[in-house]
């Protein structure tokens, strides 16, 4: 009767704890959101990197016409991330076209001509702005993450995510090309 009594007590107050600190439910879908939300900021950044591009392109394909490979590369990229349909296919798009607006730019080093050229300039200028607002955006929403993965994980809250379906989000990482320092030669 006593193990009973026990088993009943422990029952109530593990009963109790779930109510008075709600199981931590409204917390989590509260986090889920802000990430939702932070992560429509990085969108936000990324379609206006996607509008400046094609300007850019055109800028300079003028003065690097016979640079057709970095030109196509960049409108892969473009095409992958407007038609991305997941967050995880919008980072690896993102990430690609990271990857090949860094080529163009070195391209226009060896343009003088295009470097002085006020149009491209001033979309350079746009381009590293919006470089900047978007890892500004993604910072954030790596910060939103990192709260809602914590609280998650977190006991007890870990017991009751698993059976809401609360699940980890993923972090928005550098591809592996930024993690590799750029060869410059004079």
């Amino acid at each position: 009767m006593t193990r009973m009594k026990t088993f009943q007590n422990l029952a109530t107050f593990v009963a109790l704890t779930m109510l008075a600190s709600g199981c931590g439910y409204n917390t989590m879908v509260a986090q889920r959101e802000s990430i939702d939300a932070q992560w429509a900021q990085v969108e936000n950044q990324l379609q206006r990197r996607n509008d400046l591009i094609p300007n850019l392109v055109e800028t300079t394909k003028g003065y690097a016409s016979h640079e057709k490979e970095i030109f196509e590369s960049i409108a892969e990229a473009r095409a992958k991330l407007i038609g991305a349909k997941s967050r995880d296919e919008q980072i690896e798009a993102s990430n690609q076209v990271s990857g090949a607006l860094s080529r163009l730019l070195a391209i226009a080093e060896n343009y003088p001509d295009l470097k002085a050229n006020t149009q491209f300039a001033r979309l350079s200028d746009e381009l590293a702005g919006t470089e900047n607002r978007i890892a500004t955006e993604r910072r954030r929403y790596n910060e939103e993450v990192k709260t809602y993965n914590t609280t998650i994980k977190g006991f007890p809250t870990t017991i009751f995510a698993g059976c809401f379906g609360f699940q980890a989000a993923d972090y928005f990482e550098a591809p592996n090309e930024a993690k590799v320092a750029p060869k410059i030669e004079f």
